[in-house]
């Protein structure tokens, strides 16, 4: 990526994290950049791609965070290991965090491999099980959504929440040997 380029996903970045994905326009990343608008397609054919870019710096993040979670699995239970993961990941930007997941994501932009990167921790917490990965992948992220948007009771116990719900994604996990792996 060119320096100019680097430029403008950097200012969408600080603008996406300053105000939220509303805020991005072609116009207002231009500024933060300190050049026009125009300028800014010579780069980036329209806010889309640059959108695009944005959701390959959070799935790239995530990546890394569950793949740091992964490797100090130890004595805790594998999914609650990487749910903690996963919520500490969107709510430490939750404004890339929603422009990634909250929206179609833009697959032809993103690096061979990195969608499949992501979710490989999860693969393996659950032993290749897809429907139970997917099924967990939901749960976090409707926890992650209602967490952002307010919507639990004032002092609800969150960290009871998820605990409960890895717990009970847990047991529909079995080992082959019929016992349960939490």
């Amino acid at each position: 990526m060119a320096d100019r380029a680097r430029q403008i996903m950097a200012a969408a970045r600080e603008l996406l994290d300053a105000e939220g994905p509303d805020a991005l326009s072609m116009r207002r990343i231009a500024e933060r950049v300190g050049v026009r608008a125009p300028s800014l397609y010579k780069h980036f054919p329209d806010k889309a791609a640059v959108e695009a870019g944005l959701q390959v710096q959070g799935m790239t993040r995530l990546a890394e965070e569950l793949e740091a979670a992964e490797a100090e699995i130890g004595v805790e239970p594998p999914l609650l290991v990487l749910a903690r993961a996963y919520r500490r990941h969107a709510l430490a930007s939750p404004h890339l965090y929603r422009i990634t997941h909250g929206r179609p994501l833009a697959r032809t932009a993103l690096p061979e491999g990195l969608e499949d990167r992501a979710a490989t921790p999860l693969a393996h917490a659950v032993h290749g099980d897809i429907d139970i990965a997917r099924a967990f992948w939901a749960f976090a992220h409707g926890m992650v959504v209602l967490e952002l948007d307010g919507r639990f009771p004032p002092g609800a116990d969150l960290d009871a929440a998820w605990r409960t719900g890895c717990e009970a994604f847990a047991r529909t996990i079995r080992n082959g040997t019929g016992e349960d792996i939490a």
